[in-house]
């Protein structure tokens, strides 16, 4: 079985004390930093650019996990990957040419992501997958966090792992929205082994370190 990754948002970070949210995850045990990107036309928010994916670069060696929630993001590639960023993850609605954007994100040497939302069909992604290297499935509408998770979008996870087992693909399959202690089993069960957390990590009352321990608990088989 492949391990469990858990990818703080920092979108849900206090931004004034970055560096130690950041280092905070680190040492709790987190496996990569997701950093959402929204241009305020894709999606209803306007967010981080490049210079906040430098920024955590220069605080953490985690593997930077950066999400275009953007118009024309084949505008944006170069200058992330100068930035520092280890996965752009680009969605199907917004990429005309999604064959040539995902092979010029590997062309720059870091891994590509292709993602869709959860009224996105995942047979638009079909033809894209052998080039994948993530797969992030929306389990809320983008541009806002800490927004309720959609339970009718299970289906389409485990859809898409059926997907990816019949071409023996080894990319990773996440999930980003609403990933809690409650969500979790469910998300697990449906195939996704990569979980991006925002509120759950960030928000928990207890703290960073409680948020993702929690998580890690709620990846245990249950008895």
């Amino acid at each position: 079985m492949r391990p469990f990754l858990i990818a703080p948002s920092i979108l849900a970070a206090d931004l004034s004390r970055l560096s130690d949210e950041i280092a905070s995850c680190e040492a709790a045990g987190a496996d990569w930093i997701h950093v959402d990107v929204m241009d305020g036309h894709f999606v209803p928010n306007l967010t981080m650019g490049p210079i906040i994916v430098e920024a955590c670069r220069r605080v953490t060696k985690l593997p930077l996990d950066v999400h275009l929630m953007v118009e024309k993001p084949e505008r944006l590639l170069e200058a992330f990957v100068q930035a520092g960023a280890s996965h752009l993850i680009v969605h199907v609605e917004t990429c005309p040419h999604l064959h040539r954007t995902l092979q010029h994100i590997k062309s720059l040497g870091i891994k590509a992501g292709v993602t869709l939302n959860p009224g996105t069909p995942a047979s638009l992604i079909q033809p894209v997958l052998y080039l994948a290297d993530s797969v992030l499935v929306m389990t809320v509408n983008p541009g806002f966090g800490g927004q309720e998770f959609i339970p009718e979008v299970l289906p389409k996870l485990a859809q898409i792992r059926k997907m990816l087992d019949e071409i023996g693909s080894s990319a990773r399959l996440e999930v980003d929205g609403g990933a809690a202690e409650d969500t979790l089993p469910g998300l697990i069960a449906a195939g996704a082994d990569t979980f991006v957390a925002g509120t759950a990590v960030f928000k928990h009352p207890k703290g960073i370190k409680a948020g993702i321990t929690a998580l890690r608990s709620a990846m245990l088989p249950r008895s």
